[in-house]
């Protein structure tokens, strides 16, 4: 095998396997731990990039001992390659689905969103993508 396969399997061991095993020894119930990773999921895959940690952080302050907060920050952290490929999807079904204009995405674009001079026609854009988010199961 690779030895880049090698690195990869320990580091997703470490990252995913270790702290989900150590959720699950500490004996948590399986409803709270089924309830807090769908609202992981759910919040995880929000399509504005660092504020699902914030999303999550709230959510835990205000279901407190309902959920189970480690779990819910897991599967923040392993929903995250969908999050970024859902950005593109979400943006154009929100399009479909409030029948705004078509954002085109280019690189300036792009640019200009990540230097926070973003138009009107950004950050409507950005609205199209929620549209999609609010209709989602939590």
């Amino acid at each position: 095998m690779p030895i880049w396969k090698l690195s990869l399997v320990a580091w997703l061991h470490k990252k995913i396997v270790d702290p989900l095993l150590q959720i699950l020894k500490k004996g948590a119930e399986p409803r709270q731990l089924a309830f807090s990773t769908a609202v992981g999921m759910a919040l995880g895959v929000f399509p504005i990039f660092g504020v699902t940690v914030f999303l999550c952080a709230v959510a835990i302050a205000i279901l407190r001992e309902r959920c189970h907060a480690p779990t819910i920050m897991l599967t923040n952290f392993v929903v995250t390659p969908l999050e970024l490929s859902l950005v593109i999807p979400f943006l154009r079904l929100g399009e479909s689905i409030s029948g705004g204009a078509h954002f085109p995405l280019t690189k300036d674009a792009l640019k200009l969103v990540a230097t926070g001079q973003a138009s009107s026609e950004v950050l409507l854009a950005v609205l199209h993508a929620h549209v999609l988010t609010l209709l989602q199961p939590p």
